[in-house]
């Protein structure tokens, strides 16, 4: 039978006043969150376990009958640890989805471009990024982040790197928001405890070679050098540093040393090389628990992170007025207030809170966040391991 376009419109039109009902009550009974994390790219080895660790959190808060009867659904995006795809993915969230709160953003230049669009939009943004600018911005509260702040953890390698006798060393940085105050803080620490930093070199990520920079970095004879940088690009340099017959001390971000690199590389290549990273709270109630959960036996910190984040935005839709970006903005400080009752788990706060608990204090297994004003956590532990026959062991925690 042949429908001429009036009747076809007719009918389309029938079906979606039909169906606009069924969307709004959807919408209506859930609190919509979303995870914006590094799935690919050179972050691509934490997203997938970040993620999973929100959707426990999200899905135990569920099974105890959710936020005031509504559940939560969550959204993950890949981020592919750039910029621009991040930029993309947070429109989609914020404008498709409709999401309250934005979590786990891990790349500084992806959390610096999705800030803005957060903040405009009243979506409250929780990151694993550590530039300082990042909470510099007019970010009106929306932001949180459970990674430490460049100058605090580069506080901690400067005292770690004199506490090893380093008298002379130089930086190799990325292009990141975090090269220039990585080189003003560890300077000055260095300077401070009777060492020097004798310079620094910002490179390209997407070249191929870096030896013009370690002969940059040799020149002055370093006692150890600093790689600052991402997977990919911290390999190739400690392929150049070995061909070059750099025989002093080297240091490097965690992530960036991790066990692809380990295994892309001979041991002789990475022999000695010392990581950092934040330390989780491995003594914490729930870090076994997690650990559990995702079936590895030492949860990496930016899972921690984004475990923690996801239990402090549980915690303040809970206690928020309204379930709304704006709501979690107004209750975050409530529920991570030192003075408040200790709780270890979004269910255990989130039954406190119903009680009548006023105010309750997140222990988290990445640290303690407790958060000043601009969202920076004020305190952490760090993480420092040398790597032996190809293998990471521990080496100090400060």
């Amino acid at each position: 039978m042949l429908v001429d376009r009036r009747q076809a419109i007719s009918s389309l039109g029938a079906l979606f006043a039909a169906a606009i009902p069924h969307a709004s009550l959807a919408q209506s009974s859930t609190i919509e969150l979303g995870a914006l994390v590094p799935l690919t790219g050179s972050g691509g080895s934490y997203g997938p376990m970040m993620a999973e660790s929100i959707k426990w959190v999200l899905q135990n808060v569920n099974d105890a009958s959710g936020i005031n009867g509504r559940k939560l659904n969550l959204t993950v995006e890949d981020d592919q640890t750039n910029p621009d795809s991040g930029v993309r993915a947070a429109r989609k969230l914020i404008d498709v989805n409709k999401v309250v709160a934005i979590m786990a953003t891990w790349a500084s230049s992806v959390t610096t471009a999705v800030a803005p669009l957060c903040w405009e939009s009243h979506t409250f943004l929780t990151t694993d990024s550590g530039a300082d600018s990042i909470t510099q911005l007019p970010h009106q509260g929306y932001l949180i982040r459970t990674e430490p702040t460049t100058t605090l953890i580069m506080t901690k390698i400067g005292n770690f790197l004199a506490d090893i006798g380093v008298k002379k060393a130089f930086l190799i940085s990325a292009q990141t928001p975090f090269a220039a105050p990585a080189k003003a803080v560890l300077g000055k620490v260095l300077a401070s405890r009777g060492g020097t930093l004798l310079g620094q070199v910002v490179y390209d990520r997407d070249k191929t070679s870096f030896r013009s920079e370690i002969d940059l970095a040799m020149k002055d004879k370093p006692d150890l050098i600093f790689l600052d940088g991402y997977t990919p690009d911290v390999t190739i340099l400690l392929g150049d540093l070995y061909r070059a017959g750099y025989d002093g001390k080297k240091i490097a971000r965690g992530y960036a040393v991790n066990e692809k690199l380990l295994s892309s590389l001979p041991p002789n290549v990475t022999e000695g090389v010392f990581t950092v990273v934040p330390s989780p709270e491995v003594g914490s109630p729930t870090y076994k628990s997690l650990a559990q959960h995702l079936n590895v036996s030492e949860v990496d910190p930016y899972t921690c992170e984004a475990f923690d984040q996801a239990n402090l935005v549980c915690l303040a839709l809970q206690k928020a007025s309204q379930p709304t970006g704006t709501g979690i903005r107004d209750a975050i400080h409530a529920v991570s207030d030192p003075g408040g009752t200790v709780v270890y788990g979004a269910v255990d706060g989130i039954k406190a809170l119903r009680s009548g608990t006023r105010k309750i204090k997140y222990s988290g297994v990445s640290g303690p966040c407790i958060f000043n004003q601009i969202g920076d956590i004020v305190d952490v532990k760090a993480r420092f391991e040398q790597v032996h026959n190809g293998k990471p062991t521990l080496f100090k925690i400060t």
